[in-house]
């Protein structure tokens, strides 16, 4: 009778285990998401900075080498919303001053050399003058001796000629030095003028680079410091920059775009055109739309020390908001291309193993497990090519994940004899 019932209690037993191992096997608490239908967007997502399309570039006066470097004094505050005229920069004036010090020396000291050498000048000719005066009077009584004496003898007449030919020689020697004296005052004059007209440009050179050193604002706007090369920073006060090279831009907020540096291996993927979704960084919340308007012919390197190659690209933003300004860093969603009428799932569902891929359908209390063919995917979804239907429910998680291991876990320990 022990025994009968005995055997009567083994298969209950094992039926119990039975059910009991398969309520183990439920795990309640498992993400779900059902099939769906709809349109999956292929896209590239890429971190870039917002520009402006057109802006006046304020840029570092051309001044002399004599006046040395440019060294800034004051700047104005970086993201400042400047009016029409304020000043955006000054640079030390102290070279520039000292080269309008000696300038106007100089130029003093000519004009008292020039005034002096004209007067000088004056008295060397009327000196001259006079002794050509005293030649001439010579000559004359020369020249009348000469006609008197057709009765004097022939060698008192010969003597007479003589002298005659003897004053004229030093009167036209007179005449040739009061000559070459006028051209030689001419050119020292000359000279002399020439230096002061340089002192005079110099000078004027000097007080017009005063006014360069200060760089007034053409337009209204939002003043955006560019960084300096050679610190990697942007300009501040006590910075040395060069002539022509560009320190502030006044940009146009009413056109933007984000720049973006798009991978070697991505960018055959992008073209002019694609949709843009821009969100900024500092204000997450905020979405604005977009158009790739350019595509970089050439690739550069990523930054100053990476190999990585990069291409810059160039979006259209088609909106403007007061949040919206030039140097925010945006995270840029480019759209290259769609799949319609797709079934989807989230891409947390799909399992790979070895050559499978496969995923956990819900069916009654427990999970099936369903190899499944894919296609197109984002950063999101996956495409359901076969094995899936539209409304299944399906394990976002390994619903047996947890199980798997206990059991793995329990088999490892030793069994005690």
């Amino acid at each position: 009778m022990k025994y009968k019932l005995k055997t009567l209690l083994l298969p209950l037993f094992s039926i119990a285990l039975l059910i009991s191992c398969n309520q183990k096997k439920e795990i309640s608490e498992v993400a779900l998401a059902k099939v769906t239908r709809g349109t999956l967007f292929l896209e590239i997502y890429e971190e870039g900075e917002v520009e402006a399309i057109n802006s006046t570039n304020i840029t570092a006066p051309n001044i002399s080498w004599r006046f040395g470097n440019l060294k800034i004094t004051s700047i104005v505050k970086d993201g400042t919303e400047v009016q029409e005229g304020d000043t955006l920069i000054a640079f030390d004036p102290s070279e520039v001053l000292k080269g309008v010090t000696d300038a106007e020396s100089r130029l003093e000291i000519n004009i008292a050399e020039l005034e002096r050498m004209e007067a000088q000048h004056q008295s060397d000719l009327e000196e001259l003058r006079a002794d050509y005066e005293v030649t001439r009077i010579s000559q004359e009584i020369s020249k009348i001796r000469f006609e008197s004496a057709g009765y004097e003898a022939d060698i008192k007449r010969k003597e007479i000629q003589l002298n005659l030919e003897k004053a004229n020689i030093a009167l036209a020697r007179a005449k040739e030095q009061i000559e070459n004296r006028i051209k030689i005052q001419k050119e020292e004059n000359k000279q002399k003028k020439l230096s002061i007209d340089q002192d005079r440009a110099r000078l004027q050179e000097a007080h017009e680079t005063l006014k360069k050193l200060r760089l007034i604002s053409p337009s209204s706007g939002i003043a955006i410091i560019n960084r300096n090369w050679s610190t990697g920073n942007k300009f501040q006060l006590g910075d040395q920059t060069w002539a022509g090279f560009p320190l502030i831009q006044l940009p146009d907020l009413s056109a933007l775009r984000a720049v973006v540096k798009i991978n070697e291996v991505d960018i055959a993927k992008i073209q002019k055109g694609l949709q843009v979704e821009i969100k900024p960084d500092a204000f997450s919340d905020s979405v604005y739309v977009g158009t790739v308007s350019s595509v970089a012919n050439l690739a550069v390197n990523k930054d100053g020390s990476s190999k990585i190659k990069v291409f810059p690209v160039e979006i259209n933003i088609k909106e403007t908001s007061q949040k919206l300004l030039p140097g925010l860093t945006v995270s840029c969603r480019i759209i290259i291309g769609k799949v319609e009428n797709a079934l989807l799932l989230p891409i947390d569902a799909i399992r790979t193993e070895v050559d499978q891929t496969f995923i956990y359908k819900k069916a009654g209390n427990g999970y099936e497990k369903v190899v499944v063919q894919t296609g197109e995917s984002n950063s999101d979804y996956i495409v359901i090519l076969e094995g899936l239907k539209e409304g299944d429910t399906v394990a976002l998680s390994d619903p047996y994940a947890g199980e798997d291991k206990k059991e793995n876990e329990t088999n490892a320990q030793p069994k005690e004899d």
